[in-house]
């Protein structure tokens, strides 16, 4: 299979994963989480149940599909930013780039559709949960890349796994802000306030050993 096919492959298989996933929340919006089943999600999507399980073990997993793909885009951009840049100073224009590439300002349904969702994961218990899960993973793929790029071992430099938390938590506290707030397009510029408030608070802190 030449590079255009395979290509042409991933295309395809992401546009399907993206459309059981818009009927999955689409449904749940509607209906309730708990009145939705795999079929009604299949038939919204015009795919069979057979389709829908090879892409998704379950309901929870096929409404957390746009956030499980941006983790992964997310992770590709890291991958890509100069190996000049400092740790978080990566992290932070990994952010921008996926931000410009999947929240697109000219495409406001899009931002809509991943506002709503975050706010519907605060109040749902199970979609919470694989949230989570999806968090973990991708900042472990992140130490990993950060480590990678400084040329060091995860288990005995702290600073991939320093760097993930801090750039991780800013972007949880803008995304927790973003859902609460009234403005769907205002996460990219949440995002630059958190993260300068973080620089803020560096310069500020004396660091001494702890003694108890």
């Amino acid at each position: 299979m030449d590079d255009v096919d395979l290509d042409g492959r991933r295309l395809r298989t992401r546009r399907s994963r993206e459309a059981m996933s818009r009927a999955a929340f689409d449904l749940l919006t509607e209906r309730g989480f708990g009145a939705v089943g795999v079929e009604d999600i299949a038939e919204r999507a015009g795919v069979t149940r057979r389709t829908f399980s090879r892409h998704f073990c379950s309901i929870e997993e096929a409404v957390l599909g746009d956030v499980d793909q941006d983790v992964h885009l997310f992770n590709d951009a890291l991958s890509r930013r100069p190996l000049a840049e400092a740790p978080l100073a990566a992290f932070h224009g990994a952010v921008h780039d996926w931000l410009a590439a999947e929240y697109d300002l000219t495409r406001p349904s899009r931002l809509t559709r991943r506002w709503e969702l975050f706010r519907r994961i605060e109040s749902e218990p199970a979609l919470f949960a694989g949230y989570q899960r999806i968090r973990a993973e991708g900042q472990r793929e992140s130490v990993r890349i950060i480590a990678a790029r400084l040329g060091v071992d995860t288990g005995g430099d702290l600073r991939p796994a320093a760097a993930v938390a801090a750039g991780s938590g800013m972007l949880l506290a803008a995304s927790q802000a973003w859902a609460s707030g009234p403005d769907p397009t205002a996460l990219p510029r949440l995002v630059d306030r958190f993260f300068a408030t973080l620089g803020g608070l560096v310069t500020d802190i004396q660091y001494e050993e702890f003694v108890p």
